[in-house]
């Protein structure tokens, strides 16, 4: 799992960029906008909390709330593959799943878990994730294999 400080940071930037950056613009440079950004950075830190330390509900919810203030879009949230390999993409994959798939491609999944697309591939050939009848493999199975402890 990403450190705390690593999560924090990617959410305060992602927010500065989509949303305080372009205010700030329209408010040219108003002081609200400054007010605004030390607020955003102790809600991250406590958004961050939830997504690593929530139960599964408040985890879900702040990943949400989060994907559809971050990447809003009339389509589903579909992420690029190295989205999955930032901090952000790494505990949403933890404790999510993908958010808006049921099933996800063996790229995708191998970026979720860290390993090649033939990585995944020889997973599901030897039975240690299951194939979607779709295609793919299903989001929940990569977030369970995601959350096993490591075996030595």
């Amino acid at each position: 799992m990403p450190s705390a400080d690593a999560l924090v940071e990617q959410i305060v930037r992602l927010l500065d960029v989509r949303l305080l950056d372009p205010l700030e613009i329209l408010l040219d440079g108003d002081d609200a906008v400054d007010a605004l950004r030390r607020l955003v950075r102790l809600r991250a830190g406590q958004w961050a909390a939830q997504l690593r330390e929530g139960d599964d509900a408040t985890a879900v919810r702040a990943a949400v709330r989060l994907i559809a203030t971050l990447y809003p879009d009339d389509r589903a949230f579909d992420p690029p593959v190295e989205w999955w390999r930032t901090p952000l993409g790494g505990v949403v994959a933890r404790r999510v799943g993908h958010p808006a798939a049921e099933s996800v491609s063996y790229a995708t999944a191998g970026a979720m878990l860290g390993i090649t697309r033939q990585g995944v591939h020889d997973l599901v050939r030897r039975g240690r994730l299951p194939r979607h009848p779709d295609g793919g493999v299903p989001s929940a199975a990569v977030r369970d294999r995601l959350r096993r402890p490591p075996t030595t």
